[in-house]
């Protein structure tokens, strides 16, 4: 019976891990798509709509570090330069409740937790003098 438990543990600590995995690569561009094209953030800020590879690409960035987003903007150039060249009327959106949740929802995507705990550790060395 051990054996079967130990198999258990290990395929449900498999599940978890893939679910988990799931979840972030599809959870970010979802709140990106629900904040950029439903809610219309990209509207209120004079901006275009984006398909699915832009709704992936900009997640990505968002999500990204530096280097990541220099990537992200090199891959950008190489496929298609002429988008650097597009004109945009950018502009501040409105301060309604629904542009506030758009925000929000790109505020989240863009949170890096690894900040947190640089900040942590930062700390702890204070404390401990070093």
């Amino acid at each position: 019976m051990k054996p079967l438990g130990i198999v258990a543990f290990v395929a449900g600590s498999v599940a978890v891990v893939i679910g988990l995995l799931l979840a972030t690569v599809l959870l970010g561009p979802i709140l990106f798509w629900v904040a950029w094209n439903v809610l219309d953030f990209a509207h209120a800020v004079g901006l275009p709509e984006l398909g699915f590879w832009g709704i992936i690409l900009a997640t990505l960035f968002l999500g990204l570090g530096w280097i990541g987003k220099l990537v992200i903007t090199a891959l950008v150039f190489i496929i298609d330069p002429n988008w650097f060249h597009g004109a945009a009327q950018v502009r501040w959106p409105e301060p309604t409740f629904k542009n506030f949740i758009a925000v929000a929802l790109l505020a989240l995507i863009a949170t890096r937790p690894r900040a947190s705990r640089e900040w942590k550790r930062r700390h702890r060395r204070h404390q401990s003098g070093y």
